[in-house]
């Protein structure tokens, strides 16, 4: 299996191997640099117990030093409470890094959007016109008109106050994700909402799932899957709806063609044109955009 992946995509193969021996350098030197950096610490120690007279494993009698001020205290040790050697930290921090934008996409309105403008140009069967770029970039920007509130309310109520020094990190990061939550609440169906909150065994809370409970104190564990089956369903009920004009014209042109005798000719090659055209002249760009812009609740 694997000499023939080989000799199949011998590029995809060679971007394997260099990335794989770039991220085991990586580690390599990370924990080199450690290394290095705990031996100096040891030597430093050593002789400043040389100076002072002490043996190694006299006890000093100083008391613990809580370093959680410091600048060199962990962040991770902060937020979930894991004190990792430095190397460690460093790895899964970038992993962390590497994950956050499918994390942010999936609690955006960026999956609807990017799904609608992949079905119109399935449907307008223009192959790949416009392009994956174009439209993930177009999905993107229309994800950050629509999150602006949503963005500048995190600005306010967590960025701001933490780089102020005003909120911890754990702080922070709660505050932020209420204006998130406020948002996903706003898009999901009830239905699926209590859905997820069935398969998670949950308690039922003395006053019950309330709307301030919901809010306040349900888990983003619960509300992201959530809110993300509320989007896909949202997003194939509006592809279906753009399919139906341009289903319209295929069956015009196949019943023509079929009428003139043409069988031999695609379908699809005379009714491209068509749909093109109907798109364009009915303005189906600002129709498209308005109703998914109009599609999510404030």
């Amino acid at each position: 299996m694997i000499r023939k992946l080989i000799s199949t995509d011998k590029k995809l193969c060679v971007k394997f191997v260099v990335s794989l021996l770039l991220c085991v350098v990586l580690t390599v030197c990370f924990i080199g640099v450690s290394a290095l950096a705990e031996t100096s610490e040891a030597d430093a120690t050593v002789e400043a117990s040389a100076g002072s007279g002490l043996q190694a494993g006299d006890y000093t009698g100083n008391e613990a030093i809580d370093v959680g001020d410091e600048p060199g205290s962990s962040v991770l040790q902060e937020v979930i409470g894991v004190d990792a050697s430095q190397p460690l930290e460093v790895i899964l921090l970038l992993t962390l890094i590497a994950l956050a934008p499918s994390l942010l996409i999936m609690m955006t309105c960026f999956t609807r959007i990017i799904i609608v403008l992949g079905f119109l140009r399935t449907a307008m069967q223009t192959q790949t016109t416009p392009p994956n770029m174009v439209l993930t970039g177009m999905a993107l920007f229309l994800t950050l008109f629509i999150m602006a509130p949503v963005f500048a309310e995190i600005n306010e109520v967590a960025y701001q106050p933490y780089i102020n020094e005003e909120l911890t990190t754990e702080q922070a990061l709660e505050a932020a994700s209420v204006p998130l939550k406020k948002f996903m609440l706003r898009q999901t169906s009830n239905d699926d909402l209590q859905f997820f909150i069935d398969l998670s065994n949950m308690e039922e809370p003395e006053g019950g799932f309330t709307e301030e409970y919901i809010q306040n104190d349900l888990s983003l564990t619960v509300i992201v899957p959530s809110f993300m089956i509320s989007e896909l369903k949202r997003a194939f009920q509006m592809a279906f709806l753009i399919f139906i004009p341009f289903l319209v014209i295929d069956l015009v042109v196949g019943s023509t063609l079929m009428s003139m005798g043409m069988m031999m000719l695609p379908p699809a090659m005379i009714s491209m044109p068509f749909k093109i055209l109907t798109f364009v002249l009915a303005d189906g760009w600002n129709l498209l955009i308005g109703s998914v812009v109009s599609s999510y609740q404030w």
